[in-house]
Formats: structure tokens, sequence, C-alpha cells
């Protein structure tokens, strides 16, 4: 789910806990439920943060509201007032407006009946209910050329928690480093259920990301007090409570090798004096990529405790050292990927000029599928009938997307999780996630969008920008 609420093209593969886009908070932002020893965490760099994104809307695309629906609270309208304080220092304030709630609750009082010529004073009152209001305070600094920090408050008029974030963001010559703390930090996890951990702090180094060629990363994650669920999800059914979310700390560290392979790509001339609604996406071509690592993660605490018997009963395979009486473990794997991309077009031209193709196939534990090849293999050299779970542990987590130009800088796109459970002899294959998007070109900045993405699953819409995404 993480890279679907992204929409990236990017081979980010299954592994790395990128940032889940989601309209729950004002911030806009979850963190994925980790794994063991995988996703890990990734060092990402200072993104537009949610504020940012609907002030430039505001400013640049003549949209005085920026609308949002989460299926806990229904339709929303946002907007930010921005204050600057200096070249490198501004605050903003982010109001949302729930118009779902205010609707409902009108219709239910009668208000607009046409025999009442009072109902306007109706109306009146229902807009001074606070519990209609979410408010964002959010003060960004850029401390030098190098150091940013951002801190926000997030205040909910329904009585829900008070929300809290502080993030400092460091550019070395070639790595970055980020430190987050969250109060409470919002996760989210693989069915779509929200979790609130009361205090969560977060350490990531990695060096920058490239194309292709070495990369390592080292995280530390700190948990502590009790994990509930988020308070949006009344609706949901109590699931079972992430293993690797409970109090604790959690060391990880990953290696990774990466390797693109251009299988064609376009030398056709390009239309003289036209510009690319996006210069990433001018170049027709066919490209393969491939990743190959080893990660491995230490736990201390309740989470290395109990994520010992989740693991077992979710078949982890690896190293694994457990020791529960110092509420400690070890556990590592390799992973693997591999990534196709097609495109034809250069979007250029007025209509159906970009139509791309996506499939990534994830293998999160080497072991286990090594483990599930050697079984299949001598199944064959024995002429014995290859049994479900050796089958099972082959098959790869797979992610499709689809891009088609409709005209001008507009096109849709739609991603999609794949997932095949031999166990289900009716139904083998699953499409789950799924999640459609229209997509903006914003040719005047060479590659950026607004994304307007709706997941069906989840019950949620948001609108964004996005900036250099290939």
């Amino acid at each position: 789910m993480t890279t679907m609420k992204k929409l990236r093209w990017a081979m980010d593969g299954g592994f790395w806990d990128l940032d889940v886009s989601t309209p729950v908070t004002l911030d806009g932002l979850a963190r994925p439920v980790p794994g063991n020893p995988l996703p890990l965490g990734l060092s990402r760099g200072t993104r537009l943060s949610r504020p940012k994104q609907i002030d430039f809307m505001q400013r640049f695309m003549v949209a005085p509201f920026v609308p949002s629906f989460a299926g806990g609270s229904g339709f929303a309208l946002e907007r930010v007032l921005t204050v600057p304080f200096g070249e490198n220092w501004f605050a903003t304030l982010l109001g949302q407006f729930n118009l779902q709630k205010f609707v409902s609750s009108v219709k239910e009082k009668g208000l607009l009946q046409e025999q009442d010529p009072t109902w306007w004073r109706g109306i009146g009152r229902h807009l001074r209910d606070k519990s209609l209001y979410a408010l964002n305070f959010c003060s960004e600094m850029l401390l030098t050329p190098e150091d940013t920090l951002l801190v926000s408050l997030e205040e909910y008029g329904d009585e829900r928690m008070p929300r809290r974030k502080a993030v400092f963001h460091h550019k070395f010559p070639h790595h970055n480093l980020l430190v987050e703390a969250f109060s409470p930090g919002l996760f989210v996890s693989k069915d779509g259920t929200y979790w609130d951990v009361p205090l969560s702090i977060a350490f990531d180094l990695a060096s920058v990301a490239s194309d292709a060629g070495t990369s390592y990363h080292l995280s530390m994650n700190q948990n502590s007090g009790s994990l509930r669920q988020y308070e949006g999800n009344e609706t949901t059914p109590t699931h079972r409570v992430p293993a690797t979310l409970l109090p604790g700390t959690a060391l990880k560290g990953a290696f990774s090798f990466k390797k693109n392979i251009d299988l064609w790509r376009s030398k056709a001339t390009k239309l003289k004096l036209v510009q690319p609604y996006d210069v990433f996406l001018s170049n027709p071509h066919v490209s393969a990529s491939g990743i190959v690592g080893a990660a491995v993660t230490a736990s201390f605490g309740d989470n290395a405790a109990t994520s010992h018997v989740a693991d077992i009963s979710q078949d982890h395979m690896g190293i694994c050292f457990n020791a529960p009486a110092i509420k400690s473990s070890l556990k590592g794997d390799v992973f693997a990927a591999v990534a196709f991309t097609a495109q034809h077009g250069n979007f250029q031209r007025l209509f159906l000029d970009l139509t791309r193709f996506h499939a990534c196939l994830d293998f999160p534990s080497g072991s286990k599928f090594l483990t599930g090849a050697v079984h299949l293999a001598q199944d064959f050299l024995n002429s014995q009938r290859p049994n479900l779970e050796t089958l099972q542990a082959i098959c790869p987590n797979a992610t499709l997307s689809l891009q088609q130009q409709i005209g001008g800088p507009f096109s849709v796109r739609v991603d999609s999780r794949v997932s095949v459970d031999l166990k289900d002899r009716d139904r083998p294959v699953h499409i789950d996630d799924s999640v459609f998007a229209v997509e903006y070109a914003l040719q005047v900045l060479g590659s950026a969008k607004a994304v307007a993405w709706y997941a069906p699953k989840h019950k949620e819409f948001m609108v964004e920008l996005r900036f250099f995404e290939t």
C-alpha cells in the first residue's frame, strides 16, 4: 500500500518505509508499519510540506479551497494562511472545514425548509460548532543551506488527540540525515488500519539515492507508550496489534546494489520549439532494472519479545536470533526486485502522446524464495508434484501501473498491487489496493504535477503536488 499511495514510478520496491499520503490528518502523511527486517526506514530529502502544497495551489492554480475525503471523517475543504518572517523562516496556519458533517447536521435539523424564516440563524449556530474545524500550525526554518527544521502542531475541534511533529534534515555531500519526532506517531498497516504510537523518534542516515550502483542505509526507531488504533478507525474492526510498534528500540541497516538496462530507447527527434509537459516523461523507451541487497534488524524491548511469535506465524525465514530473557532479537535477510518499464510517446502533443506501463516484482525474503526454489527443483528431479506451500514461497509481490495521456497536460493513472494466493482455488490472483488518479502536469516547472487520487478500498481521496517523480 505504501507504493500505491505514493503513486511512484521509481523502483522503490517494497523494502523502504516511504511515507504514505493520507487525508486522515492535516499533515497528510502516515508512516508504514515496519517489518522484521523489512521494510526499512528510508532517509528522504525534504519534500514539500502539506501547507506548502496548498499554498502553491491557492497562489498559482486558482484553488481557493483544496478538497479531501477520508472514510472516517467525510468530505472536507482546506485552506492555508502563510506568514513569512524572512527569507529563511515562515509559518503557516492550515484550516480544515468538514463540509460533509456540516451538511449532514443542517439536514438533520431541517434548517433548509422554506417555511422557516430564521433558517439562516440556525446555520450560523452550526457554523460555530468547533467540531467542524481543525487547525495545523507549521513553522519551517532554513537554518543553513544544508539544514532545515520543521515543527508543527495539529488541533481538532472534535476533541481528537492533538498531534505534534518535529523534523530535522541535514544534507551531507553524499548522505542525507533525517531526525523525526512524533507525538503521537501515525502508522498504517498493509490492511489500511491506522495506529497511534504515543511517542515515536526516528534517526535515518542513507547514501544519496542514485539510478544505479551501490547504496547503504542505517536507521534507529524508538517507540514509547501504549499503542492504540487511530481515533478515526472506530468503524474498523479490531486488528492484531503490530509487534514492531510496541515499546522498544530497533536498529536497522541495509546494503543494496541496483542496475538499470535500456532495452530500447527512441532516437527520433522531438517536436521543435514544443516543451514537453514533463521533461522526465519525454523519452520513449523500454527498460529493465534490478536491485539486490541484504538487511539486518536488531530489536530491544517489547517489540523484540512479541515480534518473535509473529514471525513464526508468518513463516519468517533468514537469520533469526532471539533472547526473550533480555527482550532482544537479531534478524537478517536478503531481498531483491525486478522492474520493467515501457513508454510510448514524448508527452508533447495535445492528445494520446503518452502511454506508460510499469511492473515491479518484489522478493522481500530472499531466503524464503531460495528455500522454495530448492524444494521445487527437488520435486521436479524426483518427479513429484510440488505442494502449494513450495509454489507460494516463490511467488513475488507485484505492483502494476498504467498511465495514459487524455488531452494536453491531463493524464489518468491506475496503480494496483497484485498478490497470489494458491490456497484460494477459485480466485488465486487478487488485485489489491488499487488507486485511481488524474494528473495535471505543470509544464512551466519542467517536471511537476498536481495529482488527484482516490483509493476505493480505503475510501480516501486527496489532491497533492508532486515534483521530479519518474
